[in-house]
This record gives structure tokens, sequence and C-alpha cells, in this order.
């Protein structure tokens, strides 16, 4: 496999955990200064817990995917040094949970030496994590804490819902000059969809209209765009029209996608699986709400996880996120309340 653009060989779909190895693959190919580090990443270890990056260390040497103690600190710390030496350093967390390990070299040092260098000193580094509820993972180990980083000047906040978006995000995280926090979730390494255009980034900070309409715009990312998509199935057989929008970055997010989607519709749902209080929702709601303020058909709608840790308990589990039946409860909700021009 080369770094260039191709697409022979590749069958016509491929898994998010194919995807991602596949653009790691395709980084170190292309750029001798990308380098892996994180826990039990070598191929010796196994190639990662969920072997996303097996067969890598095999290839390319133990040089350039190093696997490294259990240290958080220690992997974003030396990450942080050789973006500053000119390396494109990928790190792995392994579970998200744990960057509060390593907050103070993401937040203090990764996100502001742009800033504080007067623009001369960027930090091109990704974090690579994984999240999500659902698995039985207790509190510890499912929360989705991206709202910690978009609420930080200087960071990225990338995730993908499809095979496609895995391989093209990660390509373009990784070509980036400054840090970015790459989520992953654990239940998306088997999703199949396209295979991508090997070669070719998805660019940062522009979202996809996943599924056109005209009456609701529902607003997601991750895995949620799946639910999002399951629900508008759904209401699409009780005449409703959901446009449902994959912001793929979520910070800096693609404002003039939902302003043009939302001018349309004038009907609004953000979904997340992050907890809904001074989430990501909470923001995209404010800048809809301004500008959109006395137009909209009905009042802004927020879903996401309870405001508790993620539940360890199966049932408690289940009910902690939105799933399609909760979105459909919710556009229904708005239309029936506000059903002026449906």
């Amino acid at each position: 496999m080369s770094g260039g653009s191709e697409t022979s060989g590749m069958p016509a779909e491929i898994t998010v955990g194919e995807a991602l190895n596949l653009a790691l693959h395709d980084a170190l190919a292309a750029d001798p200064n990308v380098f892996l580090l994180g826990e039990d990443i070598g191929d010796e270890q196994g190639g990662g817990i969920l072997g996303v990056t097996r067969g890598l260390s095999t290839t390319f040497g133990k040089a350039r995917v190093r696997a490294t103690p259990i240290s958080e600190q220690a992997i974003i710390g030396a990450g942080i040094g050789a973006a500053l030496a000119g390396f494109r350093p990928v790190a792995e967390i392994m579970l998200m949970n744990f960057v509060t390990v390593a907050m103070d070299m993401l937040v203090n040092h990764a996100a502001k030496l742009r800033f504080m260098s007067g623009g001369q000193t960027g930090v091109p580094l990704v974090v690579r994590t994984m999240t999500g509820s659902g698995f039985g993972n207790g509190g510890q180990h499912s929360d989705y804490l991206e709202a910690w980083f978009a609420h930080v000047p200087g960071m990225k906040v990338v995730s993908y819902s499809n095979p496609a978006d895995a391989y093209g995000l990660l390509l373009a995280s990784i070509r980036d000059d400054d840090p970015t926090l790459f989520i992953e979730n654990l239940g998306s390494y088997a999703l199949k969809g396209p295979a991508p255009q090997r070669g070719v980034p998805t660019p940062l900070g522009k979202a996809a209209i996943v599924r056109p309409g005209d009456d609701v715009t529902i607003i997601s990312y991750s895995t949620m765009v799946l639910r999002a998509l399951a629900a508008a199935d759904s209401l699409a057989r009780q005449n409703i029209s959901c446009e449902v929008i994959d912001l793929r970055t979520i910070a800096p997010y693609d404002l003039p996608t939902l302003v043009a989607s939302v001018g349309r519709t004038r009907r609004a749902v953000i979904v997340h699986e992050a907890v809904r209080k001074f989430g990501v929702g909470a923001e995209i709601a404010a800048d809809l709400a301004g500008r959109f303020h006395g137009e909209l058909k009905a009042p802004i709608v927020r879903l996401g996880g309870n405001y508790s840790a993620v539940p360890f308990s199966k049932p408690l589990e289940s009910a902690y996120a939105p799933g399609p039946k909760q979105i459909e409860e919710a556009v229904l909700a708005m239309i029936a309340e506000h059903s002026d021009g449906l």
C-alpha cells in the first residue's frame, strides 16, 4: 500500500477499524515525520486492544510505531515535544476518560503554544482516543468529554460516523498544523460502509448533510448520527422530512451549513451522547437562536446523556443516552406543539 491517491485493490466496503488502520498506514507511508505512540500499539502487543494499529510496527518498524508504558502524561508530553521538533506524532490515549491525566499538557501547552509564540510554533499533534456507552464499561471508561476540549482555543475536536470519514478525517487531522483530539466510538469499529478514496483527506471544519429534508434539521456527530438517521427514517413514514447533519468537526463546527439548513426548516434538534447540560448542543443552540431570533417555528431542542456518570447497570446504561425513539418523540412533540407551516 502507498500513501498516494488510489482505489485499486480496495473492497467496495470496509469497516471503521480497517479505515483507521488504512489512514495511519497511508500517513506513515507518505510522511517520514509521522510516527505513532501509545500503550500496546505494536504488533508484539497485538496491535492495540482492538487491532487498529495491527501490522503497522511490522511494516514501519518500532521506531515509528512505539509501544509505550502505561503513562498518559509521558505519551502526551513526548508527543508535544516531538511536534515542537518537527514531527507529526499520533498519540493514542486508550480511553477518553484518561485524557484527564494529561489535561495540563494538552490544555496549557499543546493548545496554547501557537498563541504564546506569536504564531511561530505550532503543535501538529493528533490524540486518538476511544469512548462510548453501551458496553458496561462503567463511569470511568465511557464518557464523551468533547465539550471540555471544544472550550479550549487552539484545539480541534473531530469525530466520524462512517468508515470513509474515519479515514479522511484522521488523514486531515494528521496533516493539520495544530493539535487535534480525534474521538473514536467503541461501538463503531465493526461498522461497515463505502471505502474511502486513498490519500484524500476529508476537510476539517466542514459538516456533511447525510440526509436532506425540509421540515426539521437534526444536528449530531459520531455514532449518534446513526440514531438520528434511524429516527429520520421512521419520521419519513409519518410524512415528516428531516435533514440530518453530521458535524464531523465539533470544534470548529460548520456554522454556515447549520444556518443554511435551519434557515429553511426553521426547526432544529441537536443530539449528542455527552451529558446534555453545558454540552456542545448548548453552544450550537445559542448560536442558532441568536441568528434566528423570532424566526423559528419552535424552540430549539437539545438531546444528550442524562446528568450522571455513565451507569454500569445495563438497564440504566441503556436509558442513559438518547436513542432513535427519543429523537423521534422529540421531533413529534416539537411539531405537535408548534405545527404552523408543516
